[in-house]
């Protein structure tokens, strides 16, 4: 099977057919589904929809219960945490219903971790990474573009010089270089190579 377009979070099973994976959607299977918007609602209370996965929490005076339940909790309540909460030994903790949310000072509400400033994201050298409220994710950088290249999604150099979107002088050659591009005076002129005379 050959699929042109590729499929992003999925496998080519048919001519131009994509099979998605779990929490992925469309024809190229390059869009998150919001399982939270389905029915029936894959949680008994709240939803948070997620980067091709979900998390279910608590309201407010219930607890998340190892089978994913939500029981009354009179300590939960009095705590009152921002997505629910568990009790281990008599004690009360609450929780952030993602890896990339941490418990703010006060204990009770969750603030998102910046996984681009603390290092913990991991882009590839051509991606740079862009923080989401409890996540992240790996953006082409400037000068580079995604493209669907032997059976995979990558950033590849976009050839300034071909493309046309260098700002070279006309007296100049344009010469590409990964990720970006130099401008070089033509003999004869003299200059910057944005500017030669």
């Amino acid at each position: 099977a050959i699929c042109g377009h590729g499929c992003k979070y999925g496998e080519c099973v048919g001519p131009n057919k994509c099979k998605c994976f779990p929490g992925f959607t469309g024809k190229k299977c390059n869009q998150d589904l919001n399982e939270c918007g389905l029915k029936p609602r894959p949680c008994e209370h709240r939803c948070m929809n997620t980067h091709g996965n979900y998390k279910c929490y608590c309201p407010n005076g219930y607890m998340l219960m190892p089978d994913g339940s939500c029981a009354s909790s009179r300590t939960c309540a009095m705590v009152n945490c921002q997505y629910g909460c568990e009790e281990v030994n008599g004690e009360v903790h609450c929780l952030c219903p993602s890896g990339g949310l941490q418990l703010g000072p006060n204990g009770r509400t969750c603030i998102d971790i910046d996984e681009c400033s603390t290092g913990k994201a991991a882009c590839s050298y051509n991606r740079r990474c862009i923080n989401t409220f409890g996540s992240y994710y790996c953006k082409c950088r400037l000068g580079y573009e995604l493209k669907y290249i032997r059976g995979h999604y990558d950033c590849v150099d976009v050839n300034e010089c071909v493309t046309d979107t260098h700002r070279c002088s006309p007296h100049a050659d344009c010469l590409n270089t990964e990720g970006a591009f130099k401008c070089k005076c033509k003999q004869g002129y003299r200059g910057s190579g944005f500017d030669c005379a």
